[in-house]
């Protein structure tokens, strides 16, 4: 599967731009602030029906547009496929295969696996476990759409308990029947997705092992630790010892919504112990092992986005990294880079047919 072309107008500061892609190497290059991580960014928007850095739709409107489109053709299974994302100020985002809008964005997760490796995504280790959650969640979903489902409907019974137990703190009142009718939901739907992430996290942790060995000629040990509260209580038996505290907390304080994932360098944790370097390699592993998930799952190769690489790495593991292409390993590789002959050099040295687009 490749993207053979992009079209944008009004995304970001790209008022009007349209690429025709390799289907192997493709670098962006040019000065910060040209628009190069938002081409990137525009082909996860097509993946993902969302931008990676910005989640609010309205604000990936050119300042001078009300509107944006993002338009691509990919090449899967020897097809055409054409994917269009549009947003209007003040309307719902319309996302359209092959001119048929999808009902619902679910609905598209995971028909362009895509995977993007970028400085933002330090938030991973420096972040609360929200960040984490969401790591892991869309790698199951890109391959699992029941995932997806149970998720979205998870989190709509909690903001629903949450708003009766806001509506009992504000009348003075409480009805355990109807709280039972969320408990018994949340049970059945956090137990599953419980069961989904202790499956998902024994094949992944072993890839991400191997990835990170890779990187760093194995160095030294690190590890993911799911921490998750249904590891010792069921969910009702959760819900029903911290009855009290939710009433005056006035929201849903345990379930699956509070699962996070430890990441850890020779058993400590890699926030607080890991050197920088460390933290990235451990990163770009955890990346990589994504990618590899996703093509196990799929038989398909994912887009792989490299936003600022080499911010990240040394030249010598970029070129490792972009090595891959040849052997089969990876499917089409978009960089981005503000220096166009460090990223020529290294791509040459690939021996794969490639462009360069300098903004």
């Amino acid at each position: 599967m490749h993207l053979k072309h992009l079209s944008l107008l009004n995304y970001k500061n790209l008022e009007s731009s349209s690429f025709d892609f390799d289907p192997k190497i493709n670098c962006m290059v040019g000065h910060n602030g040209v628009g190069k991580t938002n081409v990137l960014d525009s082909i996860y928007h097509l993946a993902f029906g969302k931008s990676y850095f910005n989640p609010i739709t309205s604000q990936n409107i050119n300042h001078e547009a009300d509107f944006f489109v993002v338009d691509g053709t990919f090449e899967k299974n020897d097809k055409e496929e054409q994917i269009l994302v549009s947003a209007k100020r003040g309307q719902k985002k319309v996302i359209k295969r092959n001119q048929k809008p999808y009902e619902k964005v679910s609905e598209h997760i995971g028909f362009i696996p895509a995977v993007i490796i970028s400085p933002a995504d330090r938030d991973l280790i420096i972040e609360g476990s929200e960040t984490r959650r969401k790591f892991m969640d869309g790698v199951i979903s890109q391959s699992d759409s029941g995932y997806l489902n149970d998720l979205i409907n998870y989190s709509k019974i909690v903001s629903q308990r949450n708003s009766l137990l806001k509506y009992f703190a504000a009348n003075h009142t409480f009805d355990r029947d109807t709280l039972e009718v969320y408990n018994l939901q949340l049970n059945d739907l956090g137990t599953k997705l419980y069961k989904k992430r202790v499956d998902f996290l024994q094949e992944f942790v072993p890839i991400f092992n191997k990835r990170y060995a890779e990187i760093t000629n194995n160095k030294e040990p690190v590890s993911i630790e799911y921490k998750s509260q249904l590891s010792h209580k069921t969910l009702s038996k959760l819900l029903e010892d911290q009855l009290q505290k939710d009433m005056v907390l006035q929201y849903t304080s345990v379930g699956t919504h509070k699962d996070d994932l430890s990441f850890e360098i020779e058993g400590h944790p890699i926030k607080k112990f890991g050197s920088q370097g460390q933290q990235k390699s451990f990163l770009v592993a955890l990346k990589l092992a994504q990618f590899d998930f996703i093509k196990k799952i799929s038989g398909v190769n994912p887009i792989l986005l490299l936003d600022d690489v080499f911010d990240k790495l040394d030249e010598q593991r970029v070129a490792h990294i972009v090595a891959l292409v040849a052997t089969n390993e990876l499917g089409q590789i978009f960089i981005s880079d503000t220096h166009a002959e460090r990223t020529e050099k290294v791509v040459k040295e690939s021996n794969q047919t490639y462009k360069i687009f300098k903004l």
